[in-house]
């Protein structure tokens, strides 16, 4: 009867994991889906936001894409930890992966981004950079408590935004040429030449604070997976409401929380929170929604879940490869559309392609168009990417894809 009541404990265990895992990947990949429109938005030429309702939630519905990113890859950190023995296993990994990432970022994906070796000229630091470098700063996190963890992570989200009462100030003790490059890549962003003024110049799209902050808390409510389905249901639902309630005071309010103004007589200017860097607003904004679909996820299935589930199984995978896609299918288009692929398109994307050359600019149809070719094209790879890695957990390279 004991062995029963162990078995049946076991059998409880692996499907409350089972269940967990699901529901992450499922919000994961409907993050990943959302993040491919921003990207053919990218070559569309289509302006990040305003001045039309098409165009302006076009470029908003894609904001709640990369704190669900970094939010989960903190849980999926947590949930990797509870596989290995020792912390400092995982610790080397998070170390190894987080490195790993910053090299694909400044090599395989600027070259996707751009479609020119022109490293000279243009190094982009965007969110793959920035994921590795918070994995970097977590690997030397995950020996502290997990409290620890959640009040260094939520301090930073919420504390950083101090920096704008002390603008004048700041400006003052940096001087005409700004903050360092140290700074930069911690805070203030913009960009820097490596190796000096001769060097290649890196354009800094992603700093670290708060989005590491963001991954320390996603690590910390690792421990909240761990509880029954129905009560992981509620938590993340009453922290969904509760941080979408906290946005909602603190805009209209307009105290602290973010450098942009809000006009009480617009709707756009409400919503318009700043991302770079992510504010205290833009963080409540997007990761409020984020949890309240995760507690709906809990309990989906069915074909439409397997397929974005699909998605979410393997998110360097897709990563990885949409990029080139969606780049070639603008090709496509210009060739179609001009007689000829459009110089601009072999520019410095996504931070410094210059002007949208004149009547290049899609439509919003063409461009939901060519989404939703790329979203079919991309399912079939990670279906078999995702099967592969299910039937070979043995291997070591795929740890770190």
């Amino acid at each position: 009867m004991a062995n029963a009541a162990v078995m049946q404990a076991k059998s409880g265990r692996v499907s409350a994991v089972s269940t967990r895992v699901a529901s992450l990947d499922i919000v994961r990949g409907v993050a990943m889906m959302l993040m491919a429109i921003d990207h053919v938005r990218v070559y569309a030429g289509v302006p990040a936001g305003g001045p039309t309702f098409g165009v302006f939630f076009t470029r908003w519905i894609t904001n709640f894409v990369a704190p669900a990113f970094v939010f989960l890859a903190g849980t999926s950190a947590y949930l990797y930890g509870r596989r290995c023995e020792r912390r400092s296993s995982l610790a080397s990994f998070l170390a190894v992966r987080g490195v790993w990432l910053v090299l694909l970022e400044l090599t395989v994906l600027r070259v996707c981004w751009t479609f020119n070796f022109d490293f000279r000229h243009y190094l982009l630091a965007g969110v793959i950079w920035m994921i590795g470098w918070s994995m970097v700063v977590l690997a030397a996190a995950v020996y502290l408590p997990v409290s620890a963890m959640a009040t260094l992570g939520i301090a930073l989200m919420a504390l950083h935004n101090v920096t704008n009462l002390y603008r004048p100030q700041l400006a003052h003790a940096f001087g005409p040429e700004g903050p360092n490059w140290f700074l930069r890549i911690l805070y203030f962003g913009g960009g820097f030449s490596i190796g000096g003024e001769a060097g290649p110049p890196l354009y800094i799209l992603y700093v670290l604070v708060p989005w590491v902050g963001v991954m320390m808390a996603g690590y910390a409510l690792g421990k909240v997976t761990e509880r029954e389905p129905a009560a992981r249901r509620r938590i993340y639902l009453c922290l969904g409401l509760g941080l979408s309630a906290l946005y909602v005071a603190l805009r209209a309010m307009g105290v602290y929380g973010d450098p942009r103004p809000w006009d009480r007589h617009t709707l756009f200017s409400f919503l318009n929170t700043a991302k770079y860097p992510a504010s205290l607003e833009y963080l409540l904004m997007t990761l409020g929604p984020m949890f309240v679909l995760w507690a709906l996820a809990e309990g989906w299935t069915g074909r439409a879940a397997r397929v974005v589930e699909t998605f979410g199984r393997v998110p360097l995978f897709y990563y990885l490869l949409h990029i080139p896609l969606i780049h070639a299918a603008a090709c496509v288009v210009s060739l179609v559309r001009e007689g000829h692929v459009d110089a601009w398109l072999f520019t410095n994307h996504p931070v410094a392609p210059g002007e949208v050359p004149a009547g290049y600019m899609w439509s919003l149809g063409l461009l939901y168009a060519v989404y939703a070719v790329c979203l079919v094209l991309l399912y079939f790879p990670c279906q078999w990417f995702g099967e592969y890695k299910r039937t070979h957990r043995s291997s070591r390279w795929l740890r770190y894809m």
